[in-house]
């Protein structure tokens, strides 16, 4: 089984980087492989909703002078994901919110291949915003049927220069317990594959709160 983590930072030995290293530690204890794309530093072109993706269903952006489609790739061939960045302004990187607009809104037009999967969402922070943070991200997952493990706390780790989420022994064990977890879990699920059916997809309805023949009287 193997896990891709996409980095969100633009820093290759950050905190992001050990954090998603503590969890990708206990994985490959359980014979599980890591591979890491950091995204932070790649120029990217954010989504100009032209809905090729949709028409063609080609498993293809309609930029490819950049990391998407091949990153697709990755995450198709994947048994599970790490969403991991460090936080902006209570939030996610602006290149790492522009990778996963397109490489997710790409998913849901070819069917959705992580539908079932395991996905984790991380984040390393300085001090506030690691939980808003974090939950963004997890919208990602949820969005996508993805299975979420969880630690025992959410999973935020601190530290602002490199090195200095070592010293966050709290969050060194939410990402240990973490990674155990999702490891257990893609074994959950890896077990139980042939035994037990998967539920039927559904194809997804979408409510508009403007319809038409609505009188607005605004």
């Amino acid at each position: 089984m193997k896990v891709l983590a996409i980095n969100g930072s633009a820093r290759s030995n950050g905190n992001t980087a050990y954090a998603i290293d503590l969890i990708a530690e206990q994985l490959k204890k359980e014979g599980i492989e890591t591979e890491i794309i950091k995204v932070g530093d790649k120029l990217v072109h954010q989504c100009i909703d032209c809905k090729r993706c949709f028409k063609e269903h080609d498993e293809k952006c309609v930029f490819e002078d950049d990391i998407i489609n091949k990153l697709f790739q990755k995450i198709k061939e994947a048994d599970g994901i790490i969403l991991a960045s460090p936080i902006h302004y209570s939030g996610v990187t602006g290149g790492m919110k522009t990778v996963l607009d397109r490489l997710f809104y790409l998913n849901g037009a070819n069917g959705n291949v992580l539908r079932h999967k395991v996905g984790v969402s991380i984040g390393a922070v300085r001090r506030a915003g690691g939980i808003q943070a974090v939950n963004q991200l997890n919208k990602y997952l949820e969005y996508s049927e993805m299975i979420i493990p969880t630690s025992n706390y959410w999973n935020v780790i601190y530290g602002m220069k490199p090195g200095e989420a070592e010293e966050d022994k709290e969050g060194n064990q939410i990402m240990r317990v973490l990674g155990k977890n999702m490891a257990w879990m893609m074994k959950v699920i890896e077990a139980g594959r042939d035994k037990v059916n998967e539920p039927e997809a559904e194809r997804k309805i979408m409510t508009n709160f403007i319809r038409k023949g609505v009188k607005n009287d605004n």
